[in-house]
C-alpha cells in the first residue's frame, strides 16, 4: 500500500523524463560543450585537440578584431529597424483586417502565405528580384521613369533590401498576434466610446492600442528575439557581402567556424551572442513591465 501510494505521486515524473533527456542533450550540452571549446585554441583542419587558453578568445574579439564590432552594429541596426517597420506595419494591418469587410478570410489567407515559406526559398526568390539588370524592381523602377538601384551589389544598400525582405516575410507574424489580440478586447469600452461621440481615430488612438499595448509587446519581443538571429535569409542572399556591408554576427561566427577553421574563436563569438541575446530579450521585458502597469 505504501509502496503504490509512492508510485503514483512520483510517476508524474517519469512521464516527463524522455523530454527532460531530449533537452538535456540537443540544448544544454552543445551550449556547455560551445563554452568549454571557447575558452580553447582549436582550429578544425589540425589533428591536434583543443588547447586551453582562457579568455584569449574573447580578449582577441572584443581588442582586437576589426570585424566585430561593425558586425554588433549591423546585428543591432538590422533588428531595430526591421522590428519597428514590422510593427508599425503589423499593426496597421491588423486594424484593417480586423474591420468587417467581403473576403476577409481570403485576404488573411493570402496575407500570411511569406510567412509559411521557408526562408531559403524566400532569400532565392528575392535574389531574383533585386538582380540589377534583369531583376523584376529594376525593370518596373525603369517603366515608371524612377533611378535604379544595385541593391545587394552595393555596400550602402545591401543591408537595406534584406531588411525590407524580412519586412515582407515577418511583418504577418505581427498581424497574426495583433489580430489575436483583437479579437479578446471587451466591447464596452466601444460601445461607451460611442455613446461620448468618439470618432473611430480617437477609439483607436484612446481605447484599441492602449489596450493592445501589451500584446504588441509580446509579439516585439518574440520577433526582436528571432530577428536578431537572422541568418539563412543573410546567407543565402549576400553571404555578409558585398565585402562586409551584411556581415552580423551569425554570419561572421560561421565565417570564423567553417572557413577559417577557428573553432575556439567562433564558439567565443557564440557564446557572446548569446548573452547579447539573453540580454536583450531581458531588457525588453525589463522595459515592457512599467508600460503594462
Amino acid at each position: 500500500m505504501v509502496l503504490s501510494r509512492w508510485i503514483d505521486k512520483r510517476i508524474k515524473y517519469v512521464f516527463v523524463l524522455p523530454a527532460l533527456i531530449f533537452v538535456l542533450v540537443m540544448m544544454v550540452f552543445p551550449i556547455l560543450y560551445t563554452l568549454r571549446l571557447s575558452f580553447s585554441q582549436w582550429s578544425m583542419g589540425s589533428l591536434t585537440p583543443p588547447r586551453w587558453i582562457g579568455l584569449r578568445n574573447f580578449t582577441s574579439l572584443l581588442v582586437q578584431d576589426r570585424r566585430f564590432w561593425p558586425a554588433v552594429g549591423r546585428t543591432f541596426a538590422f533588428t531595430i529597424i526591421a522590428v519597428v517597420i514590422e510593427t508599425v506595419l503589423g499593426v496597421a494591418i491588423a486594424l484593417i483586417l480586423n474591420r468587417d469587410m467581403r473576403g476577409k478570410n481570403v485576404i488573411k489567407t493570402l496575407f500570411l502565405l511569406p510567412m509559411v515559406a521557408t526562408p531559403v526559398a524566400v532569400g532565392m526568390v528575392w535574389l531574383l528580384m533585386y538582380e540589377p539588370s534583369i531583376g523584376v524592381i529594376n525593370y518596373f523602377l525603369k517603366l515608371l521613369g524612377l533611378p535604379q538601384g544595385l541593391w545587394l551589389a552595393s555596400p550602402a544598400q545591401a543591408l537595406g533590401s534584406l531588411i525590407l525582405v524580412d519586412v515582407w516575410q515577418w511583418t504577418p507574424m505581427i498581424t497574426l498576434i495583433v489580430l489575436a489580440g483583437l479579437a479578446a478586447l471587451p466591447s464596452e469600452p466601444y460601445e461607451a466610446a460611442l455613446v461620448d461621440g468618439a470618432s473611430t481615430l480617437q477609439s483607436i488612438r484612446l481605447i484599441t492600442l492602449p489596450l493592445l499595448q501589451p500584446t504588441i509587446l509580446a509579439a516585439m519581443t518574440l520577433r526582436a528575439i528571432d530577428a536578431f538571429k537572422t541568418y539563412d535569409i543573410i546567407y543565402t542572399m549576400t553571404q555578409g557581402g558585398p565585402g562586409y556591408a551584411t556581415e552580423t554576427l551569425n554570419i561572421y561566427s560561421f565565417v570564423l567556424g567553417f572557413q577559417y577553421f577557428q573553432m575556439g574563436k567562433a564558439s567565443a563569438l557564440l557564446i557572446i551572442f548569446f548573452a547579447l541575446t539573453l540580454g536583450l530579450a531581458v531588457m525588453i521585458n525589463w522595459l515592457k513591465k512599467p508600460l503594462e502597469l
